[in-house]
């Protein structure tokens, strides 16, 4: 199962000295998340409207989203790399209610495998800490049954409201990729997902934006006992090993 490694460690680079707490630890993960040099597009939601950017310049990637942050915008980035092209939308900088964001289509490849474990709840509202944990121990069922699958280690993380796994693959942008994943989550969807917490079968497509960590999570108002939270990574491998394509394969 384990066999490539993709380059990306958890040892943050010398870039990132000198930077604040919060900009440090969304500059930590977006040099996790992306190789050197892939374009990544930074997406943030207000009540004042979207706002886009793209970016290979991570630690302006992170000064600008902790800023976001800071204004209340919650604050996601795309999963997967897009096309150095898309620099040419607004390179290294951000665009109010940008007429267009990433596609599909504008996707180079999947690098990622996502499973987003979320607390049930009704919509709009944050988690309590107790449906947070749940999610979190679940998560933790996940990574051990595929660990014994022949799974490599996944990054781990805190969404905010829940738990997140992320498997480093290396497949293209395409309709059987597509069906792999759709296929993977599906089945965990069936094994794992109960009237507490649900795996999320929604994030199958290639341009699926996701949580930066090192933001916060903002649902609803923040109260006492459901308070908005920083996302944060929980763990990363010294070094993100890749799935197999046979292995998940098998999950078809």
């Amino acid at each position: 199962m384990m066999n490539g490694e993709t380059g990306r460690s958890n040892v943050l680079r010398s870039v990132s000295e000198g930077l604040d707490g919060k900009t440090g630890e969304i500059l930590r993960a977006v040099q996790i998340l992306r190789r050197p040099g892939e374009v990544a597009e930074l997406r943030a939601f207000s009540d004042r409207g979207t706002t886009s950017g793209y970016f290979d310049d991570y630690r302006e990637l992170a000064s600008v989203a902790a800023g976001l942050d800071d204004r209340g915008y919650q604050v996601y980035m795309t999963l997967n790399p897009v096309l150095p092209a898309l620099l040419a939308r607004f390179e290294n900088r951000l665009e109010s209610r940008p007429k267009a964001t990433t596609t599909d289509g504008d996707v180079v490849k999947r690098s990622w495998l996502p499973i987003d474990l979320d607390p049930v709840r009704p919509s709009g509202i944050s988690a309590s800490d107790l449906e947070k944990q749940a999610a979190i121990r679940r998560g933790a069922e996940i990574r051990g049954y595929l660990t014994h699958k022949g799974w490599p280690d996944p990054l781990e993380a805190d969404s905010g409201n829940g738990a997140h796994l992320l498997y480093g693959v290396d497949l293209p942008n395409d309709r059987e990729s597509l069906e792999l994943v759709r296929g993977v989550l599906g089945a965990l969807d069936f094994l794992f997902s109960d009237s507490t917490v649900s795996v999320d079968t929604g994030v199958v497509n290639a341009a699926r934006i996701w949580k930066l960590y090192g933001t916060t999570a903002r649902k609803g108002d923040s109260t006492e006992d459901r308070p908005h939270r920083r996302s944060r990574l929980l763990k990363v491998p010294g070094v993100v090993q890749e799935a197999a394509l046979a292995e998940v394969h098998a999950w078809k």
